[in-house]
């Protein structure tokens, strides 16, 4: 929409619209044998229900057509399996950044298990309501980072860092007080470019800080990065 942001029923009209070339593109190309098939796996949820349910009628379709199992996973595994089938990791800390997302997960005696997450909203949440704030369109983080790049070129941009919040609480973290306080910096009188720089150094640093714990706890050596942030 005009306005930005995600609407769920276009979101799923645009999958309806898409699906079909996908299939036909993947279908047609070299890598794909057919009766290697063993089964359909797809995202059951959490995210919005239109375009999950999209996603579940063609998986139940397929099904059907290969006359295979029909698997439902959690959407942030499907992240994990799918980063793992295409990266080659074996064992990662996944550092799962999306627009209602933002969890730290490892897999600990034969199970995902979540390390820290947000308490509050995603980051991609709060990157796209801060750039809404500030006239930025819809997906918010792209312009931000532009933003914070041209505060790199100012002389000292290091000594000009916003006092923002910082998002570590324990393992988790929280990004609604940073919000706050880097829309104040701008109504303070600071250039946008700093307090980009800042919300953004601040906002992936936490990030990193529990990822690098989990990592330490778990005794991993991969990390995998996820999600649409």
């Amino acid at each position: 929409p005009e306005e930005g942001g995600i609407h769920p029923r276009e979101a799923a009209d645009h999958h309806c619209e898409n699906a079909p070339h996908l299939l036909s593109k993947v279908i047609n190309s070299e890598m794909f044998i057919n009766n290697t098939i063993e089964a359909v796996a797809f995202s059951q949820g959490p995210g919005l229900g239109p375009c999950l349910r999209v996603g579940a009628s063609i998986a139940r379709a397929l099904s059907k057509s290969w006359d295979v199992p029909l698997i439902g996973v959690n959407h942030c595994i499907a992240h994990i399996e799918i980063g793992r089938n295409q990266t080659g990791c074996v064992d990662p800390v996944l550092l799962y950044v999306s627009g209602g997302n933002t969890q730290v997960i490892a897999k600990s005696r034969n199970k995902y298990r979540v390390m820290g997450e947000t308490l509050d909203i995603g980051i991609g949440n709060m990157l796209d309501k801060f750039g809404r704030a500030h006239g930025m369109p819809f997906p918010g983080g792209p312009k931000i980072e532009k933003l914070s790049f041209k505060h790199t070129k100012v002389p000292n941009y290091q000594d000009q860092l916003c006092d923002l919040p910082y998002g570590v609480q324990g393992m988790d973290m929280g990004f609604s007080g940073m919000l706050t306080a880097a829309q104040r910096r701008v109504e303070y009188g600071d250039s946008l470019e700093s307090v980009c720089w800042s919300l953004q150094e601040h906002a992936f640093a936490s990030c990193i800080e529990v990822a690098e714990r989990a990592m330490a706890h778990t005794g991993k050596f991969e990390l995998l990065l996820g999600g649409g942030v």
